[in-house]
């Protein structure tokens, strides 16, 4: 298939967005939420009339606590800030009351930056025990098919695909947090372990073609190339990887737009992501397939 005889043209196009996402995370770095660096959360209902969001935003920005609004529920906002003091937080209430009208508070929680450190090494170490499992489960559910490639490259290979769909929503997001102040927060980290389990399903449905066409060649004693056989793997679940990533895009397009102000990075996250998700199992991870079995007979060749 064409994805295949062409997969430099592919892999270049991953290489310039994987450098530039991490270029994006060295220069400025993740804007990192009160969740993981620590803050306060104030979290109001108002009892007649909701304000709109920018008139509370506007309300508070002169006081300097790198505040961030979002919508909770129909009739409320939560109001994420800098830790404050029993003074500042007053300060906000009496600003929010003249501002926006009567309201009741509904909660306010400190999160110490240890807890945000505790917090954002938690997230991380999820992610890596989440892509450990992925190598153990691919190459024991892979451990028939050794040759030409062995099941460990499989969970190898589908681990270079998760790597390069988590770099790209990171690397837009440090982007969208330099210059529109858009933060990470737990949310955030939920939206990443979404994706990789989306894009190692994907991908294991293309690497189970592959497994299967290789089976039926030996039995039947085709002999066709591995180039052939993947080939012909990704096209027969091209559309089908195709269309299960359009419908799902679709309702995170919805969500994105027509969604509250908490679930907005949530669902950004989520169309970047799966998007990637989709372009690295179809362009990436079974051409990977057919690059190392080729590197293999270069080296036996030597």
């Amino acid at each position: 298939m064409w994805i295949v005889k062409n997969r430099k043209i592919f892999y270049a196009v991953s290489i310039i967005l994987a450098v530039a996402s991490f270029v994006s995370v060295a220069i400025w770095g993740l804007n990192l939420g009160i969740d993981f660096k620590g803050g306060s959360i104030l979290e109001v209902t108002y009892i007649d009339n909701k304000p709109e969001v920018n008139v509370v935003s506007e309300s508070i920005a002169p006081l300097g606590l790198e505040s961030t609004v979002r919508e909770a529920g129909t009739d409320g906002y939560q109001i994420r800030m800098r830790s404050i003091s029993e003074e500042e937080r007053v300060s906000v209430e009496q600003t929010l009351t003249e501002a926006t009208g009567a309201y009741t508070v509904k909660r306010f929680n400190s999160i110490g930056p240890v807890l945000g450190s505790e917090a954002a090494r938690k997230s991380v170490t999820s992610l890596f025990i989440v892509l450990l499992a992925i190598v153990l489960f691919i190459t024991y559910a892979f451990r028939r098919v050794s040759e030409p490639v062995s099941s460990f490259k499989y969970g190898l290979i589908t681990i270079v695909a998760l790597f390069h769909d988590v770099f790209i929503p990171t690397g837009v997001f440090a982007v969208l947090g330099h210059y529109q102040g858009l933060q990470v927060d737990t949310l955030f980290v939920t939206a990443l372990l979404v994706v990789l389990g989306f894009s190692v399903h994907d991908t294991i449905v293309v690497f189970d073609r592959v497994r299967e066409n290789l089976k039926h060649d030996r039995e039947n004693k085709h002999n066709q190339s591995f180039e052939k056989i993947v080939g012909d793997s990704v096209g027969q679940t091209f559309a089908r990887s195709l269309n299960t990533s359009l419908t799902t895009l679709f309702a995170l397009v919805v969500l994105y737009i027509l969604g509250g102000e908490a679930t907005r990075s949530f669902s950004l996250a989520l169309l970047i992501g799966i998007t990637a998700g989709t372009y690295s199992s179809i362009f990436i991870a079974s051409p990977l397939l057919v690059t190392v079995q080729k590197w293999q007979e270069k080296k036996k060749s030597k």
